[in-house]
């Protein structure tokens, strides 16, 4: 009897690290994707995407591992707040294989720099990957957007914790530019409330070596 529970502590003990080192390995493929991504040029942002809400699932293993055997969709753009230390590239649409390396647009013919130019991206378990850091972005921060052109540079005027259902901080506000940024309010499975992060646009640079570097990881 003593000797079957030392066997069934073993065998839970492996099976504890084997699921702790699947989510190291989980968040070290995650943060090299964001990164291989991240150092690519930026295309137009001119195809089109999938915007369908109900499709996006929350990160496991396998969508992980199937994001990094599949190709690389190109980004259209790079997201930078370097208070909180989010760098990431930007995808076009809310598909599942981009979010694991990065930001999706959450509306089919949004622009930088003009309207309301709204981001979603996954809060995972370790909140220092994706959109995780958002939860301690300050008012006054600064969120920078670039495209092929242009560095786009916004003021952190609002963040708040909303219901998953109340969509209407995407929408565009007349006379404004503003980028928003939604993601979950924590990496639990099922959570349903959202973190809303909204800056208003403050200046436009040219996309040069000296305006990119805050990008830079």
């Amino acid at each position: 009897m003593r000797k079957l529970k030392i066997t069934g502590a073993v065998i839970l003990l492996l099976a504890g690290l084997a699921m702790i080192f699947n989510e190291q390995i989980k968040c070290g493929i995650v943060e090299w994707m964001t990164n291989s991504s991240l150092k690519q040029p930026v295309r137009d942002d001119d195809s089109k995407g999938n915007f369908d809400f109900k499709k996006v699932r929350a990160v496991d293993n396998k969508m992980v591992a199937k994001a990094a055997l599949s190709k690389n969709q190109d980004a259209v753009g790079k997201l930078s707040v370097p208070g909180v230390k989010v760098r990431l590239p930007i995808f076009k649409g809310l598909d599942n294989y981009n979010l694991v390396r990065g930001a999706g647009t959450m509306k089919e013919d949004e622009k930088m720099g003009t309207g309301n130019y709204a981001l979603a991206g996954h809060h995972m378990k370790d909140g220092s990957l994706l959109f995780g850091p958002l939860e301690n972005v300050e008012k006054g921060d600064r969120i920078y957007l670039a495209d092929r052109h242009h560095v786009y540079v916004y003021k952190t005027t609002l963040k708040t914790v909303v219901d998953k259902h109340d969509t209407n901080y995407i929408d565009d506000v007349q006379g404004r530019k503003l980028v928003t940024l939604i993601t979950c309010a924590s990496g639990m499975t099922g959570e349903s409330r959202r973190v809303v992060v909204q800056g208003e646009l403050i200046c436009k640079k040219p996309a040069n070596r000296k305006n990119l570097k805050v990008f830079d990881k």
